[in-house]
Protein backbone atom coordinates (compact mmCIF):
# COMPACT_ATOMS: atom_id res chain seq x y z
CA UNK A 1 0.00 0.00 0.00
CA UNK A 2 1.84 3.47 -1.14
CA UNK A 3 -0.50 5.36 1.21
CA UNK A 4 -1.56 4.56 4.83
CA UNK A 5 -5.38 5.12 5.96
CA UNK A 6 -6.39 8.49 7.36
CA UNK A 7 -9.64 9.66 9.42
CA UNK A 8 -12.42 10.96 6.97
CA UNK A 9 -15.82 12.52 7.95
CA UNK A 10 -18.74 10.97 6.47
CA UNK A 11 -22.13 12.77 6.60
CA UNK A 12 -25.34 11.22 6.82
CA UNK A 13 -29.50 11.75 7.49
CA UNK A 14 -29.94 12.62 11.32
CA UNK A 15 -30.66 9.86 12.98
CA UNK A 16 -29.11 6.93 10.28
CA UNK A 17 -25.40 6.97 11.61
CA UNK A 18 -25.45 3.34 13.91
CA UNK A 19 -27.61 2.12 10.25
CA UNK A 20 -24.68 3.67 8.06
CA UNK A 21 -21.93 2.41 9.94
CA UNK A 22 -23.24 -0.93 10.34
CA UNK A 23 -24.52 -1.11 6.31
CA UNK A 24 -20.33 -0.11 5.70
CA UNK A 25 -19.27 -2.53 7.68
CA UNK A 26 -21.28 -5.02 5.85
CA UNK A 27 -20.16 -4.11 2.97
CA UNK A 28 -16.56 -4.06 3.34
CA UNK A 29 -17.10 -7.18 5.00
CA UNK A 30 -18.76 -8.46 1.72
CA UNK A 31 -15.90 -7.24 -0.73
CA UNK A 32 -12.83 -8.09 1.41
CA UNK A 33 -12.11 -4.39 1.60
CA UNK A 34 -10.30 -4.59 5.21
CA UNK A 35 -7.54 -3.45 3.72
CA UNK A 36 -9.11 0.02 2.71
CA UNK A 37 -11.56 0.59 5.03
CA UNK A 38 -10.07 -0.18 8.00
CA UNK A 39 -12.70 1.49 10.73
CA UNK A 40 -15.96 2.87 11.21
CA UNK A 41 -16.81 4.87 13.98
CA UNK A 42 -20.03 7.23 15.64
CA UNK A 43 -18.05 8.73 18.26
CA UNK A 44 -20.42 8.84 21.02
CA UNK A 45 -20.35 9.91 25.06
CA UNK A 46 -22.05 8.74 28.38
CA UNK A 47 -24.69 11.41 30.02
CA UNK A 48 -26.03 11.01 32.92
CA UNK A 49 -29.80 12.19 32.20
CA UNK A 50 -31.94 13.18 35.50
CA UNK A 51 -35.98 12.23 34.40
CA UNK A 52 -38.69 11.92 36.59
CA UNK A 53 -36.07 11.80 39.65
CA UNK A 54 -34.46 8.83 38.57
CA UNK A 55 -30.70 9.15 37.09
CA UNK A 56 -29.94 6.83 34.00
CA UNK A 57 -26.80 6.63 31.67
CA UNK A 58 -27.39 7.58 28.46
CA UNK A 59 -25.65 7.10 24.96
CA UNK A 60 -25.71 10.22 23.52
CA UNK A 61 -24.27 10.71 19.69
CA UNK A 62 -21.22 13.51 19.69
CA UNK A 63 -21.70 14.78 16.52
CA UNK A 64 -25.09 13.83 15.57
CA UNK A 65 -25.47 13.08 11.42
CA UNK A 66 -21.54 12.34 11.08
CA UNK A 67 -19.48 9.01 10.75
CA UNK A 68 -15.72 9.25 10.98
CA UNK A 69 -14.21 6.22 8.54
CA UNK A 70 -10.55 4.96 8.76
CA UNK A 71 -9.68 4.25 5.69
CA UNK A 72 -7.15 4.72 2.57
CA UNK A 73 -8.85 6.85 0.16
CA UNK A 74 -8.98 5.61 -3.91
CA UNK A 75 -12.12 5.35 -5.72
CA UNK A 76 -12.80 2.29 -4.91
CA UNK A 77 -13.09 2.96 -0.98
CA UNK A 78 -14.49 6.51 -1.88
CA UNK A 79 -17.45 4.99 -4.37
CA UNK A 80 -18.18 2.03 -1.73
CA UNK A 81 -18.43 4.94 1.07
CA UNK A 82 -20.65 7.74 -1.03
CA UNK A 83 -23.43 5.08 -2.34
CA UNK A 84 -24.19 3.49 1.37
CA UNK A 85 -28.03 4.08 1.80
CA UNK A 86 -28.52 7.33 4.04
CA UNK A 87 -25.10 8.47 3.64
CA UNK A 88 -24.96 12.46 2.02
CA UNK A 89 -21.42 12.42 1.42
CA UNK A 90 -17.48 13.36 2.96
CA UNK A 91 -17.06 16.38 4.42
CA UNK A 92 -15.21 18.73 2.47
CA UNK A 93 -15.35 20.88 -0.49
CA UNK A 94 -17.38 19.84 -3.35
CA UNK A 95 -17.03 15.55 -3.54
CA UNK A 96 -12.84 15.71 -2.71
CA UNK A 97 -12.65 14.52 0.87
CA UNK A 98 -10.20 16.22 3.51
CA UNK A 99 -8.70 13.39 5.92
CA UNK A 100 -8.78 15.07 9.93
CA UNK A 101 -5.18 15.96 10.49
CA UNK A 102 -3.46 14.34 13.75
CA UNK A 103 -4.87 17.25 15.85
CA UNK A 104 -8.33 16.95 15.45
CA UNK A 105 -7.80 13.27 15.60
CA UNK A 106 -6.40 14.17 18.93
CA UNK A 107 -8.86 16.35 20.17
CA UNK A 108 -11.75 14.70 18.88
CA UNK A 109 -10.71 11.44 20.66
CA UNK A 110 -11.21 9.09 17.98
CA UNK A 111 -8.05 7.07 18.72
CA UNK A 112 -6.31 6.61 21.61
CA UNK A 113 -2.89 6.21 22.00
CA UNK A 114 -1.83 3.87 24.78
CA UNK A 115 1.32 5.23 26.54
CA UNK A 116 5.09 3.94 28.51
CA UNK A 117 5.87 6.06 31.36
CA UNK A 118 9.03 4.85 32.92
CA UNK A 119 7.66 5.93 36.40
CA UNK A 120 5.10 5.06 38.66
CA UNK A 121 3.23 6.00 42.52
CA UNK A 122 6.24 7.35 44.34
CA UNK A 123 8.82 8.07 42.45
CA UNK A 124 10.95 11.47 42.23
CA UNK A 125 9.93 12.83 38.42
CA UNK A 126 11.66 16.08 37.24
CA UNK A 127 8.79 18.40 35.25
CA UNK A 128 10.25 18.93 31.59
CA UNK A 129 7.89 21.55 30.27
CA UNK A 130 5.62 23.86 31.41
CA UNK A 131 5.36 26.64 33.82
CA UNK A 132 7.03 24.63 36.37
CA UNK A 133 9.50 23.46 34.08
CA UNK A 134 13.11 22.35 36.40
CA UNK A 135 10.96 21.74 39.26
CA UNK A 136 11.28 17.93 40.76
CA UNK A 137 8.37 15.93 42.89
CA UNK A 138 7.08 12.87 43.68
CA UNK A 139 4.45 11.26 41.58
CA UNK A 140 1.18 10.73 43.25
CA UNK A 141 -1.12 9.48 40.80
CA UNK A 142 -0.87 8.41 36.71
CA UNK A 143 -4.24 8.31 34.96
CA UNK A 144 -2.95 6.91 31.65
CA UNK A 145 -7.02 6.97 30.45
CA UNK A 146 -6.72 10.99 31.19
CA UNK A 147 -3.17 10.92 30.09
CA UNK A 148 -2.42 12.84 33.32
CA UNK A 149 -0.02 12.10 36.84
CA UNK A 150 -0.37 14.24 39.79
CA UNK A 151 2.99 15.61 41.19
CA UNK A 152 3.70 16.73 44.66
CA UNK A 153 5.99 19.96 44.13
CA UNK A 154 8.06 21.51 47.07
CA UNK A 155 6.95 25.39 46.64
CA UNK A 156 7.97 28.02 48.61
CA UNK A 157 8.39 25.72 51.72
CA UNK A 158 4.96 23.83 51.15
CA UNK A 159 4.09 20.77 49.33
CA UNK A 160 1.71 21.37 46.27
CA UNK A 161 -0.39 18.54 44.22
CA UNK A 162 0.67 19.54 40.35
CA UNK A 163 -1.67 18.01 37.78
CA UNK A 164 0.67 17.49 34.21
CA UNK A 165 -0.05 15.32 31.13
CA UNK A 166 2.53 12.59 31.37
CA UNK A 167 4.97 13.59 28.76
CA UNK A 168 5.32 16.75 30.88
CA UNK A 169 7.59 14.52 33.46
CA UNK A 170 10.21 12.22 33.56
CA UNK A 171 12.21 10.12 36.00
CA UNK A 172 14.60 12.13 37.82
CA UNK A 173 18.04 11.13 37.80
Amino acid sequence: MPEEAKWYVVHTYSGYENKVASNLEKTVENRQLQDLIQEIRVPTELVTEIKDNKKREVERKIFPGYVIVKMVLTDESWYVVRNIRGCTGFVGPSSKPIPLTDEEVARLGVETKSVEVAYGVGDSVQICDGPLEGFVGTVEEVDTERNMVRVTVSMFGRETPVELELDQVEPAE
